[in-house]
């Protein structure tokens, strides 16, 4: 355990489109996973996501509130989907979780590796609110390279859909595998960021074996974290911007609240307080000793 009990490295895992179940997890879409359930159970608390506002929430403003603190759906006056307006954009490049960090002397990184080149690359109007964050913050991202170098993480996790997007000569891997990768990403900095959409992309589509084959495929990355972490050192944390895929009744987005999960050196006080989206940069910053 570090002197002061708080962690020396922090990794927060966000899970697109992931809630927090209204049933009882042994009758849920999560059932037959055996790690969410022990993190769930053991290990989280349900936090809201729909920020005060009106109507669904969505991407854009969710995420936007989640990485820098700031109601975005109320200072815009709704919910904001897909890829984040040019206002958004400008709360993101100036209160972004990693530009407090870089501000404050604390190293941070993006684990996503972008293989069809630089951030700076993809259009303005289709940049997630990660990747300006990265962009903006950071002013690099992770790319080929490091992929090879087990120092990043394809956002699929195995790199099986590689071929999708033109890249055919891209091995894929197992889920343990990619967890180890990222935790080696993140032993590189005091706090890594790793995103997963497949999840919200399983949700809207309503195939329920692809559902379930997209949550298989977490629970065993989730598996390999849990197994590699330093427990002692290392604080691991999961959260979403909204519920989709924990529904069984449609294919949107849910106004469930969604899972904050802390695992690992200093878990207790990462839960302590956390009651919304709004919570996670702060609590961030100050695991981490940023004021």
């Amino acid at each position: 355990m570090t002197p002061n009990g708080m962690p020396e490295r922090v990794l927060l895992f966000f899970v697109d489109g992931f809630g927090w179940p209204p049933e009882p997890l042994a009758e849920s879409m999560y059932a037959p996973l055996p790690t969410v359930r022990r993190l769930l159970t053991d290990h989280a608390v349900p936090i809201d996501a729909t920020l005060g506002v009106a109507g669904l929430p969505q991407s854009a403003t969710g995420q936007t509130a989640l990485f820098t603190g700031i109601n975005a759906s109320e200072r815009v006056g709704r919910h904001v989907e897909g890829f984040p307006t040019s206002e958004l954009r400008a709360i993101i490049a100036r209160h972004s979780l990693f530009r407090q960090l870089k501000e404050a002397g604390r190293t941070c990184t993006f684990a996503n590796a972008y293989l069809r080149g630089p951030a700076l690359t993809v259009p303005l109007s289709h940049r997630s609110v990660t990747t300006v964050m990265t962009y903006e913050a950071l002013g690099v991202t992770r790319e080929r390279a490091e992929l090879d170098e087990g120092r990043a993480v394809f956002h699929d996790i195995t790199r099986a859909s590689g071929g999708k997007i033109g890249i055919a000569d891209l091995p894929t891997i197992p889920e343990e595998t990619g967890a180890s990768h990222l935790l080696t990403t993140l032993r590189e900095v005091d706090f890594c960021l790793f995103e997963y959409f497949l999840t919200d992309h399983a949700g809207h589509r309503g195939d329920l074996s692809w559902q379930q084959a997209v949550l298989a495929s977490v629970d065993r990355f989730l598996a390999g974290i849990v197994a590699g972490l330093d427990r002692e050192r290392e604080l691991f944390l999961m959260v979403s911007d909204h519920g989709n895929i924990e529904s069984r009744i449609d294919h949107h987005h849910t106004a469930n609240p969604v899972p904050w999960i802390a695992y690992g050196c200093g878990e207790g006080f990462a839960r302590e307080g956390c009651r919304s989206l709004l919570d996670v940069t702060p609590k961030v910053l100050a695991l981490l000793g940023v004021r």
